[in-house]
């Protein structure tokens, strides 16, 4: 099995805030936008890895910006590193100006799929070779935050964690 570059999961959802996806401040629902992003993330996942996909967790969500009802919003998804069946894929929400068409960062998160067959089994998925400077640093990260989330998680020993031990060392 090839590796793969974190351009080939690249997936991207462009829509507009409906008013009845917004809350009482006229402000796009924060689980509307939530599956908008689980949605692209998974499109991404399943580019990588050809196969059946399944959320296996939301690591992260930082909702930095309200995204206002009649905003063009911008989902992009990446694979950022495969481990052995399942996929870090980090999620970037950009918002239109209506009135300047600038593009600003609203919102990201990082989602975990695993690959499964038609029976549910974990199958393994392409290596990721990172291209750029953000791609080789949200691959770097990946392994810090599987390790931090399966300390958490209690499936782990913490000093078996040896990226997370090497930031103090």
């Amino acid at each position: 099995m090839s590796s793969k570059t974190p351009n080939e999961s690249l997936t991207i959802l462009t829509d507009v805030v409906l008013p009845g996806e917004t809350n009482p401040l006229n402000n796009l629902f924060g689980g509307e936008l939530l599956a908008r992003m689980d949605r692209a993330c998974s499109i991404a996942a399943r580019r990588h890895s050809r196969r059946i996909v399944v959320t296996a967790s939301v690591n992260h969500v930082s909702f930095a910006k309200a995204v206002p009802v009649g905003s063009v919003v911008t989902i992009e998804a990446k694979v950022s590193r495969a481990f052995k069946s399942s996929m870090e894929v980090y999620v970037d929400v950009w918002v239109e100006d209506r009135e300047s068409g600038l593009k600003s960062r609203a919102n990201e998160g990082i989602y975990t799929f695993v690959a499964v067959d038609e029976t549910g089994t974990p199958v393994p998925v392409p290596q990721i070779t990172p291209e750029t400077k953000l791609e080789q640093e949200r691959f770097d990260g990946a392994l810090r935050r599987k390790q931090l989330s399966l300390i958490l998680s209690g499936k782990m020993e913490a000093n078996s964690a040896t990226e997370l031990k090497a930031l103090f060392n």
